[in-house]
């Protein structure tokens, strides 16, 4: 008798994106399992961002496919927009945030809840929940989010990704440029979507919070994905660390 894998909740083949002139993906082959947190490594320029950035549609891929829950949303032929992505139950962080700067805390939020027009037509509920992994969100819930530190800015472009139930969320370097304490408590904030089984992909540099928060990993080098497998396996080989990225993670306690 043969057991059939489960269909990944996300799956790139053969993807190339070209921005301009510039030829950036060279045949992506990816997969993303559901209820999981599949990392994408990499030097600098491999490419990890502009996969994240064709997957949500932002930039179109100009060959191969990317399908979603077994349906093309991009390649030739079969792109949806943005926004329609988004409303399948994709969410991207981008690497500067993407926050703004003039509006609250709670105005912010409010923007990203497609399901509510006023505050009191959030979830109550699941708003509670984000407090609880971002208690500064709470305290600073009437302060323009351009006031916030580094940190919880990040939280807080974190939480706009949430503020309603989401099928994948892609986050693109959430650590880059915090202080240790904040990084520590961005990993146990994303321990705890790990816990409810949310589904991420996650770009990092930080290799302390890839370990502690992957079940899988994918390395890439120009614009094609070189590795895949289990992110304990890499942790684990730093001879493998050493040939794919250039550093031991034993480096990067």
């Amino acid at each position: 008798m043969t057991h059939d894998k489960p269909m990944p909740l996300l799956a790139l083949r053969g993807v190339h994106t070209h921005i301009g002139a510039y030829h950036i993906l060279h045949g992506v082959d990816l997969t993303v399992p559901e209820g999981q947190v599949t990392m994408l490594l990499g030097r600098n320029g491999a490419g990890k961002t502009t996969t994240l950035r064709t997957i949500m549609g932002l930039w179109a891929a100009s060959a191969g496919e990317v399908r979603f829950r077994g349906e093309g949303i991009g390649g030739v032929g079969q792109q949806a927009s943005t926004p329609d992505i988004a409303r399948r139950g994709l969410a991207y962080v981008p690497e500067n945030m993407g926050i703004f700067a003039d509006l609250t805390v709670r105005d912010n939020l409010l923007l990203a809840a497609r399901a509510a027009r006023r505050v009191d037509q959030l979830d109550a509920a699941r708003l509670d929940w984000i407090f609880g992994l971002f208690p500064a969100l709470h305290k600073f819930w009437l302060y323009p989010a351009g006031k916030l530190s580094g940190g919880q800015k990040q939280m807080l472009a974190v939480a706009r990704a949430i503020i309603e139930p989401r099928a994948l969320l892609l986050i693109d370097e959430p650590s880059k440029g915090l202080a240790p304490a904040m990084i520590q408590s961005l990993i146990q904030a994303l321990q705890e979507l790990k816990r409810q089984r949310t589904t991420l992909l996650l770009v990092e540099q930080n290799f302390a919070m890839a370990r502690a928060l992957g079940d899988h990993v994918a390395v890439m080098d120009n614009g094609r994905v070189v590795h895949t497998g289990r992110m304990a396996d890499l942790a684990a080989d730093e001879d493998l660390q050493q040939r794919l990225l250039g550093l031991s993670l034993g480096a990067h306690q």
